[in-house]
């Protein structure tokens, strides 16, 4: 067979079918491990405890809800625009954060009620990809059994990184998948083989996430880098050499740095072409970060190596550590490859070196940097881990492949092995299965090797069979114990949400009754989880993303809403005032039957309460209010523009405060950083949870001003917060209903007369003659344009952090529209690279004919020849 034939079999060839093979039984086999690991943890869809963790309830089960209703054509918003949440948000950014996976598309299969579901099956999807990607990406590699591949392909969709991070962080599964691929592409690359599919490949993968693309394209690198360092082959050959004795394809010549070099620039130039093909979503993720709300700096501290160490053991579980578990038996292999003679010494030498290094950069905070494009995450500081799990399997394959390793060999990773997980004894990430789970997987591999090491002619396909099922049971059952361990102490240690169940049901029920968007907003109000409004619909201020805008976090904050995450998660407000400056005129409010539990859905009491509130556009003064004021109440009356509270100079003895307020008005309690309980006059206490810089407390009602107008606040802070309790300097404001009343007549009067919406536009109609500003109740963030009448739309202006539109008197209509920043610059790259791309893909053609015309004309002029010398 020639070279050519080898490398480019078709799929009906026999070399691709051991490929096909090696990827369906690792899928199959990872998707049943995964679902068998949730399973015994008791959780969702096969028990009934909640899996809605940390994020996973309060951003992606929510932001993946929404992105079935638009699909569907159910939102009032578009891809461009939320009009849902956050009173107005860039969604093509989240879009590309969250939902740019082509996996993401199976939401469209499941029914509203089951958005867990969908998001379980999706999780799913990605990581038995991964595990085919990576068996295919093996057997690319060099030639093996097909059976060790799948099982090994299995070991990295299934690692630690998985069952840890990926699994409650289901955008970074599609870098997971993504690295096996572009190690493919890289090795296109190295062979000169698919020119166009290797850009498409890479536009995918980071089109799909590109902040874990960006990590797994590392990896990528580092991969190609060894091969071409070690490989025999000039570009063309097969991929199995390196075997002593082996020297390739017959008339492979070695490799020289021409040819390496020719490689290195066909992998740079699919990368560049891919990723600018990923630019108009990449470009507008990107400049969405940088005017998202800046999370506190975070300084990288490695890890102890006694708990990177004891991360390679199962049923561990840190987000302080990597997560490099991969299985023992798996682990044990990739640990005889510097030990294994088979194996050429450069090739051993390259691949160790390459593991070694890439295991340092994890605790090197300058290459700690460059994993995370720049900046130290918030949170997991080793998200790259999947990286090294993947370079440790294909050691692991690369001292296998071609047959059982020698005992010598066998005993040098064991006792690298055995010497680890000593070490590892002391590690507070050491659970009480850990090395039960050790000692049963060990025992399996032993067993296994020893068929492996016995099986020859005589015993036919028996041992090497058997090998493979105690190598399958060992690799199975540590799996399946650290999915089930790592699910039960994340359960126990971090913050959860529960199911999705009657009460998101019947919130989304009653909000979609009332709703009367664009007249006016209805707020779901508090709904178990964060981002309500994603889920059960209506126009609320709830919004958590990593993209919330600065201006739309500080604006809400200097209102005195309150937050989470560190200000991007801010929550709805049920103030009166609030609600008349942003035309919230329906909102819900809910009373939980019973204490919320992980293994309950929860079930609540919805009350609606309907109230008369401005529109969506009102019409302001010329002269601007003053820029910033240091009292939350203060700041609301400016951007209402009318007068409705009383702030008085609250006297403060110890932890009481006293003031005089107008009898009947309701006291409102505004302390950002507090914790603890505050009361008037004896009534119930009321909770605060300022924690900054993670959570910021809400303004909240005490009660009514007694006939006396003597208004008494009595303190209860919390243990830990009474040495630092810390007040603004008007903590009181009392809210004057009359006043609010009048405002609101009087802004509706003057107000717009029509508003409507489309997917990122609204336009306003305004009485005649109408002068001063158009104030729009939609956060000023980037991407908006307006104009007044016909005139063209320019950036918009701000008035206190909201849409503003200058008026002359003439105009009789406003107009505001969004597009998401970087838009415009990311589809001029991306034009352009697939301009590279047809280029590319026409010159490929061109080379492929050239040499088909030669070998024609060849051909026919020995066909001339005898002719010739019969004429003669």
């Amino acid at each position: 067979m020639s070279p050519a034939a080898e490398t480019e079999p078709s799929p009906s060839r026999p070399r691709s079918r051991p490929r096909l093979r090696a990827a369906a039984g690792a899928a199959l086999l990872t998707g049943l491990l995964f679902c068998l690991a949730g399973a015994l943890a008791g959780s969702y869809p096969f028990g009934s405890r909640t899996r809605n963790i940390v994020d996973l309830g309060q951003q992606y089960l929510p932001f993946h809800a929404y992105w079935r209703r638009l699909l569907l054509g159910e939102t009032p918003g578009d891809l461009f625009l939320n009009w849902t949440s956050g009173f107005g948000a860039n969604f093509l950014g989240d879009f590309g954060t969250y939902l740019s996976s082509p996996f993401d598309l199976l939401v469209l299969l499941f029914p509203a009620d089951r958005p867990e579901l969908a998001l379980y099956v999706v999780t799913v999807a990605k990581i038995a990809t991964a595990a085919a990607g990576m068996a295919a990406l093996l057997l690319t590699l060099r030639r093996g059994p097909w059976p060790v591949a799948a099982v090994l392909g299995t070991a990295y969709a299934l690692s630690g990184w998985t069952f840890n991070y990926g699994a409650t962080v289901p955008m970074w599964l599609d870098g997971l998948a993504a690295f096996p691929l572009l190690c493919l592409v890289g090795e296109w690359a190295r062979r000169g083989r698919r020119p166009v599919l290797g850009p498409l490949v890479v536009a995918l993968a980071w089109f799909a996430n590109f902040y874990t693309a960006y990590m797994a394209t590392i990896g990528a690198a580092v991969v190609l880098a060894v091969r071409l360092l070690t490989a025999d082959e000039t570009g063309s050959g097969t991929g199995t050499t390196g075997t002593t004795g082996t020297t390739g394809t017959t008339g492979t010549t070695s490799t020289t740095a021409t040819t390496r070099l020719a490689a290195l620039l066909r992998a740079v130039r699919s990368v560049l072409i891919g990723v600018g093909l990923a630019a108009p979503l990449v470009v507008v993720v990107f400049l969405a970060t940088r005017v998202a709300d800046p999370t506190p700096p975070t300084a990288f501290a490695p890890a102890a190596w006694t708990d990177v160490l004891a991360r390679l053991l199962p049923a561990t579980a840190s987000v302080a550590t990597p997560a490099l578990f991969i299985g023992t038996p798996a682990l044990a292999l990739a640990l005889t490859l510097p030990f294994n003679g088979a194996v050429a010494a450069r090739v051993r030498a390259g691949w160790t070196a390459a593991i070694v290094l890439v295991t340092l950069s994890l605790q090197w905070e300058p290459t700690h940097l460059l994993w995370h494009a720049g900046a130290s995450p918030n949170g997991i500081p080793y998200r790259q881990t999947f990286v090294l799990c993947g370079l440790l399997l294909i050691a692991a394959w690369l001292s296998t492949a071609q047959g059982t390793p020698r005992p010598a060999a066998l005993l040098g990773g064991g006792a690298l092995l055995a010497g680890a997980a000593w070490a590892a004894r002391g590690s507070a990430d050491i659970d009480r299965w850990t090395y039960p789970a050790v000692a049963g997987a060990a025992t399996l591999a032993v067993l296994a090797a020893t068929a492996a090491l016995c099986a020859g002619r005589r015993t036919g396909r028996v041992l090497p069979a058997l090998a493979v099922l105690l190598l399958l049971a060992a690799q199975a059952g540590e799996t399946l114990v650290t999915g089930k361990r790592i699910e039960e102490q994340q359960l126990a240690k971090v913050s959860w949400a529960p199911r999705v169940g009657p009460w998101h049901t019947d919130m989304a029920r009653a909000v979609a009754e009332k709703d009367a968007w664009p007249r006016h907003r209805t707020d779901p109000g508090e709904v178990p989880g964060g981002n309500d409004v994603l889920l059960v619909g209506g126009q609320g201020a709830e919004y958590y993303s990593s993209l919330t805008a600065d201006t739309y976090s500080r604006t809400l904050a200097g209102l005195g809403f309150g937050y989470y995450a560190k200000g991007r998660h801010p929550v709805s407000l049920d103030n009166p005032v609030t609600d008349a400056i942003f035309s919230i005129g329906t909102r819900m409010r809910s009373t939980p039957e019973a204490p919320l539990a992980v293994d309950r859905r929860p079930r609540a009491t919805i009350t609606v309460t309907d109230t008369p509130v401005p529109p969506l556009v009102t019409v302001h003064p010329e002269t601007p209010p003053e820029a910033d004021a240091d009292s939350a109440f203060v700041r609301q009356e400016r951007l209402l523009g009318h007068t409705v509270y009383d702030v008085p100079d609250a006297r403060r003895d110890g932890t009481t405060l006293t003031a005089r307020c107008p009898v009947g008005s309701q006291v409102w309690f505004w302390a950002p950083e507090y914790q603890g309980g505050a009361a008037l006059d004896g009534r119930p206490s009321v909770g605060f949870a300022g924690k900054l810089p993670s959570v910021l407390a809400p303004m909240r009602p005490l009660g009514t001003v007694p006939d006396t107008g003597e208004v008494r606040v009595d303190l209860t802070p919390e243990a830990g917060a009474r040495p630092r309790l810390k007040l603004p300097e008007h903590p009181v404001g009392c809210l004057v209903r009359e006043r609010l009343t009048s405002a609101v007549q009087r802004l509706t009067a003057t107000g717009a007369t029509d508003v409507r919406t489309t997917g990122h536009t609204l336009t306003a109609d305004l009485p005649s003659g109408s002068t001063g500003t158009a104030v729009l109740a939609v956060p000023r963030v980037s991407g908006w344009r307006c104009a007044a009448g016909d005139a063209p739309l320019e950036p918009a202006r701000s008035r206190l952090g909201l849409l503003a539109v200058p008026l002359d008197g003439r105009a009789t209509s406003v107009t505001c529209s969004f597009r998401p920043p970087g838009l415009r610059l990311g589809g001029a790259v991306g034009a352009t690279a697939l301009a590279a791309l047809l280029a590319t893909a026409w010159l490929s053609r061109r080379r492929t004919r050239e040499p088909a015309g030669r070998q024609e004309f060849t051909a026919r002029a020995h066909e001339a020849r005898p002719a010739e010398k019969s004429a003669v």
